[in-house]
């Protein structure tokens, strides 16, 4: 990512369609699991750029209580300046935490930006040691390879998955699946029809996809925003999976008798 893409990000992710969607949808997911808990509760946001979702998860924990790592100085910077203190410069691949300290641990589309099969075993095996045992982990990544754009290039996107495979990781790994599903499913043929058509006539598009709308477009941000809400509104049902989507959705579970697998 540039830095320009680091000051997108902080400016929309309090506003545009997607982040506020999205954790619409996240809270869909977490809520029967997080809030029967109360909000005494330690979590980290392994990855948390900007820092926009580690305010939000102050749903399930105090500000004392939220904490952040991320690898990038821009993004910290940005997290410091949202007066977020607990947060480090770290890879999610050696977390600077001891082991079983926190009872949620988040992980938004930082998977598909490891560089290889085993730094992901590697952020994977560090999300299993840091959680309690009984602890929640909750795991989104980019879907379908096929859907690969400008936008990935942009992100440093080196992989975007199919739910099984995350489902398989996070299981190989020693959790519990506890909810799994695609999402952004509403949107996904406007989408993968723009992609498909820019690709066929050798277009691509402009950099990453996270930025203001044109003063045209930004009439959209409310349908778009409705789009991803009302798919949340459908996830609060327990049983509900959508067969395909963007995103690739795990909430998983830290075993209360359990030993991480050898590394």
């Amino acid at each position: 990512m540039q830095t320009e893409d680091y000051d997108f990000l902080y400016a929309l992710e309090d506003s545009f369609w997607w982040f506020v969607g999205m954790r619409e949808i996240t809270a869909a997911l977490l809520d029967p699991f997080c809030l029967p808990n109360g909000r005494a509760q330690c979590v980290l946001d392994a990855g948390c750029g900007t820092g926009g979702n580690l305010k939000w998860l102050g749903r399930y924990a105090e500000e004392g209580l939220r904490f952040g790592v991320d690898l990038v100085d821009e993004a910290v910077d940005f997290c410091r300046t949202s007066n977020h203190q607990l947060v480090a410069r770290a890879s999610v691949t050696a977390l600077p935490f001891q082991d079983s300290l926190f009872d949620l641990v988040t992980s938004f589309d930082v998977l598909g930006q490891l560089t290889s099969d085993s730094s992901v075993e590697e952020a994977l095996r560090e999300t299993f040691r840091v959680l309690k045992p009984g602890g929640i982990g909750f795991f989104r990544v980019a879907a379908h390879e096929w859907m690969r754009s400008d936008h990935d290039r942009a992100l440093a996107t080196t992989r975007r998955y199919d739910l099984p495979t995350l489902i398989d990781l996070t299981t190989q790994t020693g959790f519990k699946p506890l909810r799994s599903t695609y999402a952004n499913t509403f949107l996904l043929p406007a989408a993968a029809l723009r992609r498909l058509v820019l690709k066929r006539i050798g277009l691509s598009g402009k950099g990453s996809d996270v930025k203001p709308l044109s003063p045209q477009l930004g009439w959209l941000n409310r349908p778009l925003t409705a789009s991803l809400v009302k798919e949340a509104q459908w996830l609060s049902r327990p049983n509900m999976k959508f067969p395909t989507g963007l995103s690739a959705i795990c909430v998983c579970q830290k075993p209360t008798s359990s030993h991480s697998p050898e590394a």
